[in-house]
């Protein structure tokens, strides 16, 4: 009687339930509501960062809210969860016995998909789209990065210490321009992007035909925040957050303590309480934007902090890690939300208050999402766009 040894698989298909770790699909999901808030504020007043410029009363508190810990500070934390998702991906193959050729093809096609998926919703829904970025740089980061050693990805490290002290350098400029100040005040007004003042569908998905490639191009400098993630997760830092308390107890005190301090002049003038001349408020600007970054790895161990103290899965819980379970499809989901309830040629539902508008909607399409994603869960369903990249990819 001969034996015959069945060839190793080529590459085994996507994660299983069982497989997943709480807090990467917990900060996903909970991080979509801040990524509504930006979005959604984004649409209503048809430009960025999408704030009352004239504020009163209760809007004054959402527009500090909003610059001290959204704008600028929800993406990043994506950013470092892709690369995250990017080392998880390629480990669940590897230890299935699939081949390094096998692996590198499985990230090379999801990566690809997400860069048409991303050009899709670019064109179709809203020109401020990451997907597509995320496959550019997860390329990328397939071919140069994630088979480096770990003396390699130190230098990730180190690029976020020069990141740091840069940050520091753009807040003695701020200072002496806030300083400096002798002009007349100047409000926080919103950059117009046309796609969405558009009258019409057509005229709005020409307008992001041409704004998009420029918006893709000026966010595939987070392949920095993407890297930092891939060095956390060959640490496996969120599968067992309770052995590394310490470090991202640090981490979350000097990762928000800098962004929020960084946001902090911005938030009062958008609020009204600061008023300072244009020179001044473009170099506050700049450093929002330059310490928003922090913001990533600052919430990333905020959330592995609270999933360490975690002993018993509540429900809410539950509900929200459905959602990050299924974020590409919760992240589409808010799209096209914002296109049917805020675009002036569909429901057109800014009155009143657009800033009260923006939150009420940001806050209710996340939790539509929370609960469809938890009903999709009790029946083992993916979500929409997960299960289509999965047929495309495996």
């Amino acid at each position: 009687m001969t034996t015959q040894t069945l060839p190793a698989a080529d590459h085994r298909g996507p994660v299983t339930g069982k497989e997943r770790a709480l807090a990467p699909d917990l900060i996903r999901g909970a991080m979509l509501l801040l990524i509504g808030l930006a979005n959604s504020a984004n649409f209503a007043f048809a430009g960025q960062p999408g704030v009352e410029s004239a504020p009163h009363g209760f809007e004054r508190i959402l527009n500090f809210v909003k610059l001290t810990f959204v704008d600028a500070r929800a993406y990043p934390v994506f950013a470092i969860m892709f690369g995250y998702g990017l080392v998880q991906l390629a480990r669940r193959q590897q230890s299935s016995g699939a081949t390094p050729g096998a692996v590198r093809r499985i990230l090379l096609k999801r990566n690809a998909w997400l860069i048409a998926f991303g050009l899709l919703h670019a064109t179709l829904l809203y020109f401020g789209d990451f997907l597509g970025a995320y496959g550019i740089v997860g390329i990328i980061c397939t071919l140069f990065l994630l088979n480096r050693g770990d003396k390699f990805h130190r230098i990730a490290l180190g690029i976020w210490a020069f990141m740091a002290l840069e940050v520091v350098v753009v807040a003695v400029r701020a200072v002496l321009a806030l300083i400096n100040s002798s002009g007349p005040a100047y409000p926080l007004t919103n950059k117009p992007n046309p796609s969405l003042a558009a009258t019409s569908y057509f005229g709005s998905l020409v307008d992001r035909l041409h704004e998009y490639p420029l918006h893709a191009a000026s966010v595939l400098g987070f392949i920095v925040i993407v890297w930092l993630g891939i060095w956390a997760a060959r640490k496996q830092i969120l599968e067992n957050p309770s052995a590394h308390r310490k470090l991202l107890s640090w981490v979350a005190a000097v990762g928000l303590g800098i962004t929020v301090l960084t946001g902090l002049p911005l938030a009062l003038i958008g609020a009204g309480w600061l008023h300072v001349d244009e020179s001044a408020v473009g170099a506050i600007d700049y450093l929002a934007q330059a310490g928003g970054m922090f913001g990533g790895p600052g919430y990333v161990a905020l959330f592995g902090l609270l999933v360490a103290r975690i002993s018993k899965i509540s429900l809410p819980v539950r509900a929200i890690s459905a959602l990050g379970q299924r974020s590409l499809s919760g992240y589409l989901f808010q799209s096209v939300s914002w296109m049917v309830l805020l675009a002036p040629f569909t429901l057109d539902l800014r009155f009143g208050s657009t800033a009260y508008t923006a939150a009420l909607v940001a806050i209710g399409v996340w939790i539509i999402s929370v609960l469809g994603a938890y009903a999709m869960s009790k029946r083992s369903y993916r979500g929409p766009a997960e299960t289509l990249l999965r047929k495309l990819v495996y």
